[in-house]
């Protein structure tokens, strides 16, 4: 199935039957990415008398619990309510689902602290203002080590205040990284980085999110993409996504 759709009075088109998916999927365990020292994620067996929810011990179906921290484990995508004293939530926040969006690679700089850090120069250099909703970085280098590292207590790249300052000026709605968050590892609670990307609490942008935590292929290369932005309808601050890409082109 083929859509077309206008983009500053260009027409282009896009394949539905050709997903890019940049999501991780969620399993048990060691199997998915995990930080902030979150709790693995479980799936059990309801277990009520001599029911089991286990068709692989003898039950009639699966029925099982999941647990699992979606800021921790996964792909997850937020809204202002992570670090607002309002009760703002993902599925009251997030009302449309298709964005043009804008992938780019770019290597984390070198502090002098020896932190890693996407700067707003870095950022200046691959994007202009009104050229997408949404923008998607991919850190170097990249691999799929990111669809199961341990990032708790490795303090893992980040993003500078200024350069989230910028993607507003840019007009970025969404924004989507394979980090474990916008901020420093520890940085005593203050969240420069998401504060700046909602302009919160002053001039709260409680329509744009955050995603955390994608991995996107080599295979992908950089470009101007249409996203579609996956949630389950939480009413908390956060939802696992799955964020897809299409390829665009002119029809």
């Amino acid at each position: 199935m083929r859509i077309h759709f206008e983009i500053d009075t260009k027409k282009w088109s896009a394949d539905l039957s050709q997903p890019l998916d940049i999501s991780i999927p969620i399993q048990e365990g060691l199997a998915n990415p995990n930080c902030f020292y979150a709790p693995l994620s479980t799936f059990s067996p309801v277990i009520a008398g001599d029911f089991i929810g286990s068709t692989g011990k003898g039950g009639p179906v699966n029925f099982l619990t999941i647990q699992m921290n979606p800021h921790g484990t996964g792909t997850h995508t937020e809204c202002v309510g992570h670090i607002a004293d309002s009760s703002y939530t993902i599925n009251q926040s997030l009302g449309e689902f298709h964005f043009v969006a804008k992938l780019v690679s770019l290597y984390p700089m070198r502090q002098e602290n020896g932190d890693r850090m996407i700067e707003r120069a870095q950022l200046e250099t691959v994007l202009r203002e009104g050229e997408a909703e949404a923008l998607i970085i991919r850190t170097l280098p990249n691999g799929d080590w990111k669809r199961s590292h341990s990032y708790s207590g490795t303090n893992p790249p980040y993003i500078h205040q200024a350069a989230m300052t910028y993607l507003v000026e840019c007009g970025i709605q969404h924004l989507l990284v394979d980090i474990p968050s916008v901020d420093r590892e520890e940085d005593g609670g203050g969240l420069l980085a998401h504060r700046a990307f909602w302009i919160y609490p002053d001039n709260v942008r409680e329509n744009c999110t955050i995603t955390e935590l994608i991995y996107v292929d080599d295979k992908i290369k950089d470009g101007i993409f249409l996203l579609n932005l996956q949630i389950a309808s939480f009413e908390i601050d956060v939802s696992p996504s799955k964020p897809v890409l299409y390829q665009i082109e002119v029809p």
